[in-house]
């Protein structure tokens, strides 16, 4: 029995990463592309998750319908999802059953087809997706606020894309980018549960070992420049809750300096940063729900930090409670973070953070799929499985100088945006 990592790199580029354990008789495999939005540019913004889309729609060998039942007949279930910085596949099943998995992955990492029919009902598919996402306050006011806070990098749109681009792109568009990204140089592959490392090895080998390298991927370098003063947006809309986001630069998850402000953050808001997507959360001890909450100035308040390759944002949410403005939620954030300042995180306080957070991140890979997800997502955010392994002895050894001098670098007015969501008034 081990719990022990392998990690090693076929000949054709692809990474694996293992993790051998006999808790239940149960895999999960994943496959995690080094793409996401973050290397679209203008004209094909969404591509990445529309390919994801194409992706369930079947290979010569599994036509199109027939991966559903294979898997479940199985007793398995498998998903996808598309982030900035990655596109994931996985499925979880009976570890006597995950053959087909590798089978099903390889396949379709070499052979999707795309038909134009397929192509154009998806657009219909991704369109009214993108319509529903554009009836949430949130969404509308996060769109528009994170448009504003990046001028320059490919952070600046949203995973889904924008409406003109999901109009214009064209199958020869899915398919290049499919064609471009899909390649072992660019995939990483992770299973989690029982197997045995080296017998599991030589499965991917055979199923994996012979597809061909792709080009090297091309470096995203368009990057930020420095913010040189605080940037504000409004969005007005339909509803009947105002929300107001202030969005602070934040380093990728690779910097020195992102662990100590997952701590900040999980004593200031609640939040602890460390599940699958970075996580968000409220906690009625924080200082900001105790600002906000407690007063019946907002009905929610909690902040959200996420883990990525560049430089992102680390975010303050609030929903203006019924009958309290967004200028008097504003004026009481600043009040708290002016009182951070003055008065910063106690011991007492970090300890509690450190608890919480590391809770939340044990609770995060607790199952056989979560231990996948959180190797992938750091191979695949940072480059090194290790740091999920070794990400709760540094959050022991960050300090309250730490946890300050974060503070005072990151949760600056001229570092900030800030975005309004208004509702607009019912016309009788």
């Amino acid at each position: 029995m081990t719990n022990s990592v392998h990690k090693t790199t076929l000949d054709n580029g692809l990474t694996v990463v293992l993790k051998e354990m006999h808790h239940a008789p149960v895999a999960s495999f994943m496959v995690w592309y080094r793409v996401g939005s973050r290397q679209e540019r203008p004209g094909t913004t969404g591509v990445s998750h529309w390919v994801e889309h194409m992706m369930f729609k079947g290979t010569p060998t599994f036509p199109n319908g027939t991966l559903d039942s294979l898997v479940s007949r199985e007793g398995g279930y498998w998903n996808a999802f598309t982030w900035v910085d990655f596109t994931a596949y996985y499925e979880t099943m009976p570890s006597s059953k995950i053959e087909l998995a590798l089978q099903l992955e390889a396949d379709r990492m070499a052979n999707t087809v795309m038909t134009p029919d397929e192509v154009e009902s998806e657009r219909t598919v991704i369109i009214s997706e993108r319509q529903m996402y554009e009836n949430d306050p949130n969404f509308q006011l996060n769109e528009e606020l994170t448009s504003v806070a990046f001028r320059v990098h490919p952070y600046h749109h949203e995973v889904i894309g924008d409406l003109a681009d999901l109009t214009t792109m064209t199958r020869d568009d899915l398919y290049g980018h499919y064609r471009q990204h899909y390649v072992p140089n660019n995939a990483i592959v992770v299973v989690a549960g029982d197997f045995d490392t080296s017998e599991m090895l030589q499965r991917i080998q055979t199923r994996f070992g012979e597809l061909p390298s792709g080009q090297p991927i091309n470096p995203v370098t368009r990057q930020e420049p420095a913010q040189k003063g605080e940037r504000r947006v409004v969005v007005e809309g339909p509803g009947d809750t105002a929300y107001l986001i202030a969005a602070y630069r934040a380093p990728g998850a690779s910097h020195p300096d992102y662990l100590p402000l997952v701590l900040l953050n999980a004593a200031f808001a609640g939040g602890s940063s460390l599940g699958m997507f970075g996580g968000s959360g409220s906690n009625k001890s924080s200082r900001l729900y105790k600002a906000l909450v407690n007063t019946e100035l907002a009905a929610s308040a909690y902040g959200s930090l996420t883990p990525t390759v560049d430089p992102f944002l680390y975010t303050i949410n609030a929903v203006a409670q019924a009958g309290r403005s967004l200028e008097e939620v504003e004026a009481a954030l600043d009040a708290e973070l002016a009182r951070l300042e003055a008065t910063p995180i106690t011991e007492q306080e970090l300890a509690k953070a450190l608890k919480r957070a590391k809770a939340e991140f044990v609770l995060a890979g607790e199952s056989i799929t979560g231990q996948a997800q959180l190797l992938g997502m750091t191979e695949a955010v940072i480059g090194d499985y290790t740091w999920y392994e070794t990400v709760l002895d540094r959050l022991n050894e960050i300090t309250l100088e730490d946890i300050e001098r974060v503070r005072s670098s990151y949760l600056r007015p001229s570092q900030r945006t800030i975005g309004w969501y208004i509702p607009e008034p019912v016309l009788e």
